[in-house]
C-alpha cells in the first residue's frame, strides 16, 4: 500500500499533472462562459435571422401505440454550435501561443552570441600539420 500511495505522490507531484488539471479547471470555466456567449447572444440573433425560432424548443414527437417519444432536436443543434465556437476560440488561443512561442525562440536566437563559423577542411589539415610538426620536433633527440 505504500509502495502505491508513493508512486501516486509522484505521479501527482509531476508538473505535467498539476499543468493538465489547471488546464481542466480553466476549461470548465471556459464552457461556461461559451455556453451562455450561445444561449444568450448567438442563438438569439440566429433566432431573428431564422424568423424567431427557438432552437432549443425545436422538437418532434413520436407517438407509437400510446407512447411518446420527444426527439429533442434544437438542443442538438445548440450544443453543436456551441462546440464550433468553442473548438473555435481553442484553435485561436493555440495558434496564438504558437505565435507567440516562434516570436520568444527568433528573440532568444537574437540574444544568443553568434557561433563562429565551423573552420574549413583547408584550416584543419594545416592545424593537424602544424602539431604534427610540433610533436616530431619535441621527440627529435637534440644534438
Amino acid at each position: 500500500m505504500k509502495k502505491f500511495l508513493k508512486e501516486f505522490k509522484e505521479f501527482a507531484m509531476r508538473g505535467n499533472v498539476i499543468d493538465m488539471a489547471v488546464g481542466v479547471v480553466v476549461g470548465g470555466a471556459f464552457s461556461k462562459i461559451v455556453t451562455s456567449l450561445v444561449n444568450d447572444v448567438v442563438m438569439p440573433l440566429i433566432s431573428l435571422a431564422t424568423g424567431q425560432v427557438n432552437f432549443t424548443g425545436l422538437s418532434y414527437v413520436f407517438r407509437a401505440g400510446g407512447n411518446e417519444v420527444v426527439l429533442a432536436y434544437g438542443n442538438f443543434i445548440q450544443t453543436v454550435v456551441e462546440f464550433i465556437i468553442l473548438a473555435f476560440c481553442v484553435f485561436c488561443a493555440v495558434k496564438l501561443m504558437t505565435k507567440l512561442h516562434i516570436e520568444k525562440k527568433k528573440e532568444d536566437a537574437a540574444k544568443a552570441p553568434a557561433t563562429p563559423p565551423a573552420p574549413s577542411s583547408e584550416q584543419l589539415l594545416t592545424e593537424i600539420r602544424d602539431l604534427l610538426r610540433a610533436q616530431v620536433e619535441q621527440s627529435a633527440p637534440k644534438n
